[in-house]
């Protein structure tokens, strides 16, 4: 995982949970929701690279 990607998902984790607070602090129901889901896609995006990084450990493991 590249330290852009980590960054990114970061980041777009952090405006999920601002727009989730936001949307519960103005009771905007579509804003929390908007948020919980940016959330949602970050941490799926995340996963991801985790998993591609852990594919290329095993992968050089067997080169050695």
């Amino acid at each position: 995982m590249g330290a852009e990607d980590k960054i990114a998902n970061k980041a777009e984790e952090l405006g999920g949970k601002v727009k989730e607070g936001a949307g519960r602090a103005t009771d905007d129901e579509r804003l929390e929701a908007e948020g919980r889901n940016d959330q949602a896609k970050s941490h799926l995006k995340q996963a991801g690279e985790k998993l591609k990084d852990s594919a290329e450990k095993v992968k050089d493991a067997f080169k050695s």
